[in-house]
């Protein structure tokens, strides 16, 4: 679980940079289950560092993410206010 955890953290981190098209709403979606995993991951004592880091990675990958859709929606709401 601790490596799924960082590999999905990475993911996230990666997909809310490059927005990969059309796949974007996948970066808060794999930062969620990498925390989940992070935590489960956790309980390991061999593997404790490696789930604290993909624990972290997903943590930067969802608040990147989820700052970065409510930045965009804003810009889309004054943009519109403009208009009308």
């Amino acid at each position: 679980m601790a490596v799924a955890s960082l590999v999905l953290g990475i993911l996230s981190i990666l997909i809310m940079l490059f927005g990969f098209g059309s796949y974007w709403w996948l970066a808060p979606v794999f930062g969620i289950i990498g925390i989940i995993l992070g935590v489960q991951g956790k309980k390991d004592y061999e593997k404790r560092g490696l789930a604290q880091a993909g624990f972290i990675c997903s943590i930067i990958g969802t608040a990147l993410s989820l700052l970065w859709y409510i930045a965009c929606a804003a810009i889309l709401g004054s943009m519109l206010s403009f208009m009308f």
